[in-house]
C-alpha cells in the first residue's frame, strides 16, 4: 500500500530532529536534522551548510510504507548523489531539478543511505554545462531537446541558443502558485521526447570509484567541529564532484564505429518496440555480433540491449498513465505486453509501485 503526500517543500514529509540526535556520525550545532516520523518508517536527514550556493546531505533512513510524494519545486538546483545502499549503491548519481512538480516514489524496506552535495540556483548552470559535455553525442541531442520543451513551456517561444535557454530556464525563480510548478516533466515533454530520456537517466550514473570510497570515508568520519569542521567537508565535497566527472569521463571512450552500430541498435529497438527482434538479429541488422552489441550497450547504457528495450517500454508506459486517459490494459499493450499482470510486475521492478496505483493518484490530483 502507497501513501501519497502532497507537500510544499521537499522536507515537509519529516520532523524537527536534534544535533545531539545519537544516530549522527557527526554533527555541529549550525547543521538542520530532519527525522522520519514513526508512523512512516525511522532514520534522519542531515543538511550540512558549506557555503550560500553549496550544502552536504547526509540521509539514512528506512521506510515502512511506500511514498508517493508529490512536491512542486521552488526554484532549480542540482545535486551528485552517492548511494551507499539500494538499488543505486555502487553508483554515483547528477540530478538537475528544472524548477517543474515532481512525483518521488519512494519504496518501503530498503535502507536508504546516501550523501548528497547539493548546488543552489546561482551555480546549477555551470554543473549542468559541465554534464551536457560529457554526453555523447546522441544524448547530448537530447538534453538539448528537453530543455528547448522545457523553455517553450515556460516562456511560449524558443531563445536564440540552447545555452541561452537552459541559463534562464535554471535562473526563474518559481512560486508555489505558479502554472509552470504545478507540470511535470511527463507533462512537459510530448511522447517522443519522453521515453529518450532515459539516455540521459543512464548517463547520469557512474561508478563509485575506489577513490570516491575514500573521500566518501573520510566525510562520514569527519574529526573536526566549527570553521575547521565546514572548511574540510567543502574540500572533500568539491573532490566528489571533481571524480564523478573523471569518471564518466572513462565511459566516453568509444570509436565511432562502435557508437554507430549501438545507435542503430537503439533505432530499431524504439522502432520495433511491439515486436522486437531477437539479440541476434538485432547485431546482424547493424553489422557487429552478439558479444560485442552486448559489451557496447553495457559500456554506454550498463544494461543490455533488451534490458534497454524494457526501460524504454516502462517509461514510456509511466507517461501515458500519468498523461492519458488509457486503461492500464491499454497502455500495457501499447507498450507490448499481452498480459496486465506481467506488465504490472515489470512496472512495479521499475518504480516500486504498481501501474494503477500511480494512475489513480495522478487522477486524484487532476480532479
Amino acid at each position: 500500500m502507497a501513501t501519497k503526500l502532497m507537500l510544499e517543500q521537499w522536507s515537509d514529509w519529516l520532523e524537527p530532529g536534534s544535533t545531539r540526535d545519537s544516530r549522527l556520525l557527526h554533527s555541529d550545532e549550525s547543521d538542520r536534522i530532519l527525522v522520519c516520523p514513526p508512523h512512516l518508517g525511522q532514520g534522519y536527514r542531515q543538511e550540512i551548510s558549506l557555503r550560500d550556493d553549496l550544502s552536504l546531505v547526509i540521509e539514512n533512513y528506512r521506510l515502512d510504507r511506500n511514498l508517493i510524494i508529490d512536491i512542486p519545486s521552488h526554484n532549480s538546483f542540482v545535486a551528485f548523489g552517492f548511494p551507499l545502499t539500494g538499488v543505486d549503491a555502487r553508483h554515483s548519481l547528477f540530478d538537475v531539478c528544472f524548477g517543474l512538480r515532481e512525483i518521488h516514489i519512494k519504496q518501503s524496506h530498503q535502507q536508504n543511505f546516501k550523501i548528497e552535495i547539493v548546488f543552489k540556483q546561482s551555480t546549477t548552470a555551470i554543473y549542468l554545462q559541465e554534464f551536457m559535455a560529457r554526453l555523447f553525442p546522441q544524448t547530448h541531442h537530447i538534453a538539448e531537446q528537453v530543455i528547448r520543451s522545457i523553455y517553450r513551456y515556460r516562456k511560449g517561444y524558443l531563445a536564440s541558443s540552447t545555452k541561452e535557454m537552459l541559463e534562464r530556464v535554471l535562473q526563474d525563480t518559481i512560486s508555489v502558485d505558479s502554472h509552470s510548478s504545478q507540470a511535470t516533466l511527463e507533462q512537459v515533454l510530448n511522447g517522443t521526447v519522453y521515453p529518450e530520456i532515459q539516455d540521459i537517466e543512464y548517463a547520469r550514473h557512474n561508478l563509485i570509484s575506489a577513490t570516491m570510497e575514500r573521500v566518501i570515508g573520510q566525510i562520514l568520519s569527519c574529526p573536526y567541529q566549527g570553521t575547521t569542521r565546514r572548511a574540510y567537508l567543502k574540500q572533500k565535497a568539491l573532490n566528489l564532484v571533481t571524480l564523478y566527472f573523471e569518471e564518466g569521463m572513462l565511459r566516453s571512450r568509444l570509436n565511432k564505429s562502435d557508437l554507430n552500430y549501438i545507435y542503430q541498435a537503439e533505432k530499431i529497438l524504439k522502432s520495433q518496440s511491439i515486436n522486437p527482434p531477437t539479440t541476434e538479429m538485432l547485431a546482424k541488422q547493424v553489422g557487429t555480433n552478439r558479444f560485442k552489441l552486448n559489451q557496447g550497450f553495457h559500456q554506454i547504457y550498463n544494461t543490455t540491449p533488451f534490458g534497454y528495450l524494457r526501460d524504454y517500454r516502462m517509461r514510456k508506459a509511466k507517461r501515458l498513465l500519468m498523461t492519458s486517459e488509457l486503461s492500464v490494459e491499454a497502455v500495457a499493450a501499447a507498450v507490448g505486453y499481452k498480459s496486465r499482470s506481467n506488465f504490472a510486475i515489470a512496472f512495479r521492478q521499475q518504480f516500486g509501485v504498481n501501474p494503477k496505483v500511480l494512475q489513480m493518484q495522478v487522477r486524484q490530483e487532476v480532479s
